[in-house]
């Protein structure tokens, strides 16, 4: 389980202040959770995904996985970008088995790993291409497999999809489910898109803006749903998701103009 307790994080502006951006947030992500946050540009969702990842220092709280406090990055969690940063000068299976290259697998160890993962991406015929050669959703599911290439505890994913034409993002949406439901991950992943939200989380969390609270939490079975019976349109057009977005929708505008009264 990763388990954030009391998390703050200040940050300092040019001229010294200090710059509340996420206030008291805790929050469990147990095995096979699929946790999504969702709020507008500014609260707090990625410098949240960023202390998980090791890569930013709480100013107040603690976040452990495993019961091991998180101090820096490590293998345990692999970390899904917006923009795939993907090396150009390598071929697909060299992007994917960076990680275990830089862990000192042999290259036996790193072909293999990378075969298995193109797999499940949907990739196996495009091992040797470069990156350039490849979508924009493509270099998605590359960068999905080089996270999962160390076989981490948890995937961290910021916005992953947010680049992507309508069409290829449900598609993806679709491919995770499929990939999570096989691997038994722990997923935390951060949207603006409420559809989307609803349909990945098994919990939902709604985010405030800045500081960054937790504001809602909703526990859903949408993507078990899914993963049983494979009709995301049944799920999209049902009422109870229609209903649900609709609420989600009012609180996140609530909170919007709640900010705006503020300013």
């Amino acid at each position: 389980m990763l388990k954030v307790q009391n998390a703050s994080v200040y940050f300092a502006a040019r001229d010294g202040s200090p710059i509340h951006a996420l206030d008291n947030v805790s929050l469990d992500i147990p095995d096979k959770g699929f946790v999504v946050a969702l709020g507008t540009s500014g609260c707090g969702k990625s410098t949240l995904l960023n202390a998980m990842a090791g890569f930013l220092p709480l100013s107040q709280g603690i976040i452990t996985l495993n019961g091991r406090p998180i101090e820096g990055p490590g293998a345990d969690r692999g970390v899904v970008f917006q923009k795939d940063t993907l090396l150009p000068w390598k071929t697909v299976a060299e992007n994917v088995a960076l990680g275990l290259k830089f862990a000192g697998a042999s290259r036996a160890e790193q072909r293999d790993r990378a075969h298995e993962l193109l797999q499940l991406v949907g990739l196996q015929d495009f091992a040797d291409a470069a990156p350039y050669e490849l979508s924009g959703g493509m270099r998605q599911r590359v960068g999905l497999a080089r996270a999962l290439a160390p076989n981490p505890d948890i995937l961290l994913m910021d916005e992953p999809f947010g680049a992507l034409d309508s069409m290829t993002r449900e598609q993806m949406q679709e491919l995770l489910v499929e990939v999570w439901e096989r691997t038994g991950k722990q997923v935390f992943f951060i949207t603006h898109s409420i559809e989307e939200a609803i349909f990945l989380g098994t919990e939902v969390i709604v985010m405030s803006p800045r500081p960054g609270r937790i504001v809602a939490r909703f526990d859903l079975d949408f993507v078990q749903s899914f993963a049983r019976d494979k009709d995301a349109r049944a799920i999209k057009t049902s009422p109870r998701f229609t209903q649900l977005r609709e609420e989600i929708r009012g609180i996140v505008h609530a909170t919007e103009s709640h900010q705006e009264v503020l300013a």
